[in-house]
């Protein structure tokens, strides 16, 4: 790979801040959705994957995961072990398909069901505002891979985002329709996620 700096047009002293910006000032100029139907369509997905992967691999040195000490991550953030089928998942998030990601999800045998499987499950419950079902795959995921940054991030915002809703509450939480939280915890999710495509 590249310069995964370079890819993304930054400073390796940038701040996270930054960093996002950056990503998302590209993910939105080269997302493969602004090309459909045209001949740009499979250059703009290569690019984009190119863009994830600098992403990807910026967070992986800036959160430790390097597998020091042979250790080896189980989750999302190790490459060499993970499916293909969530880089899918996670690209059909990106681009906001729902129902893709449901199918692909889906398609993944029980006993081939990760850390990265209950991560993105869990996701994918969040857009449908079901923050509760959302909790308990993301605590899973967290179980299986307790040392993975970008789940126990996404799990602790969603435990403070439910923490407003009572601890009674099952299923939909969805709290007299969308607010301003609602529309924060999305965008949040969807920025984790595009970090994470492929």
């Amino acid at each position: 790979m590249s310069n995964p700096y370079e890819v993304l047009g930054v400073s390796p002293n940038c701040s996270n801040e930054e960093l996002r910006d950056a990503y998302r000032k590209l993910a939105k100029k080269y997302h493969p959705d602004n090309y459909t139907d045209t001949n740009l369509a499979d250059v703009a997905e290569e690019k984009m994957k190119e863009i994830n992967a600098a992403y990807d691999e910026i967070l992986r040195i800036r959160t430790g995961k390097q597998g020091s000490g042979g250790e080896q991550n189980t989750g999302y953030q190790n490459n060499t072990q993970r499916d293909p089928v969530y880089d899918r998942i996670r690209q059909a998030i990106n681009a906001r398909n729902f129902r893709l990601a449901e199918q692909l999800l889906g398609s993944v045998k029980a006993e081939n069901r990760g850390a990265e499987w209950y991560f993105l499950r869990g996701c994918v419950l969040l857009q449908g505002q079901y923050y509760f079902d959302a909790l308990n795959y993301l605590d899973k995921a967290c179980q299986m891979d307790p040392n993975n940054m970008e789940y126990r991030n996404m799990r602790d915002r969603v435990r403070n985002q439910t923490n407003g809703y009572g601890s009674n509450q099952r299923g939909n939480t969805n709290a007299g329709g969308c607010n301003l939280c609602d529309v924060c915890m999305a965008l949040y999710c969807l920025d984790c996620m595009c970090g994470g495509f492929r």
